[in-house]
């Protein structure tokens, strides 16, 4: 007699797994396999780190800099290419700052966890790209310490950066399960200057703490005051009357690395250090 070949099961079947039908499986299973690796490696408190994926380090700013000056003085003339290149260039420079001072905080953040004695508490996290995302990591990683990248597909711009523990580099397709993540194991925000997907990242938090959808404690720092009152006036709103005045107080502008530390020890030691 005959047989005819045994199908796969349901769980094999990758044409099933990648159909709509199986989406909420695919939601899932972006729960429940970061959950486990979490589990393992002991992590149930973050510092996150939010900011552009365009900030260039320095060094990176500086060559693209004199390479533009370069063309411009083999040229004939200063056309608006030319300008624009220049201006763009000058521009990331001065941006170049945020990625520094990225890097310095979460290297005296993760110190600090690591002196509390307690295994894989506050690990820097980031959204695992590059720019500021990678500075966050690569801060941690001069400390030697764990730092988690949360990364999600894209068209561009994202891509895992090399700084992230390799054991802790995750790929989302689901913005909103991403953004979950985020939120579950955090205790602390620092929200440096960044585009659409920087201030989405902030106004929800801020959003779940306004709504109290958030009960635990989250210290949250809004770095660079002056980039900041360019793109946002909290106080305008709150005279306006469409935040309270009491709304302010789920934040603070910081200015340098010292100064978003010494905020976030303070309060993680008052909040959750025991």
């Amino acid at each position: 007699m005959k047989f005819l070949n045994k199908s796969p099961k349901a769980y094999h079947d990758l044409d099933f797994l990648n159909s709509p039908i199986a989406r909420d499986i695919r939601i899932l299973t972006e729960y429940k396999e970061p959950l486990e690796r979490f589990k393992i490696h002991k992590i149930y408190n973050t510092v996150v780190i939010f900011g552009s994926a365009r900030t260039l380090p320095r060094a990176t700013a500086l060559k693209n800099l004199s390479s533009v000056r370069k063309n411009i003085k083999k040229s004939s003339k200063l056309t608006a290419v030319l300008k624009r290149k220049l201006k763009s260039a000058e521009t990331d420079l001065l941006m170049s700052r945020y990625y520094e001072d990225t890097v310095e905080l979460a290297r005296m953040m993760t110190e600090w966890a690591m002196k509390l004695g307690k295994p894989n508490k506050f690990v820097v996290c980031s959204g695992g790209g590059p720019g500021i995302m990678e500075a966050a990591n690569k801060g941690a990683k001069k400390a030697k310490g764990l730092s988690i990248g949360l990364n999600i597909s894209l068209p561009f711009e994202q891509y895992p950066n090399p700084y992230i523990t390799k054991e802790l580099n995750f790929e989302f397709h689901y913005f909103f399960m991403r953004k979950f993540w985020f939120a579950y194991l955090a205790k602390a925000l620092v929200i440096m200057p960044g585009g659409f997907g920087t201030l989405d990242e902030l106004m929800e938090i801020l959003t779940l703490l306004q709504t109290k959808k958030l009960r635990k404690k989250i210290t949250v720092v809004v770095y660079g005051k002056e980039f900041w009152d360019k793109i946002i006036d909290m106080n305008k709103m709150a005279e306006l009357n469409v935040i309270s005045p009491e709304d302010l107080k789920l934040f603070r502008f910081v200015d340098t690395p010292k100064e978003a530390f010494d905020y976030l020890t303070k309060n993680l030691h008052k909040n959750y250090v025991v």
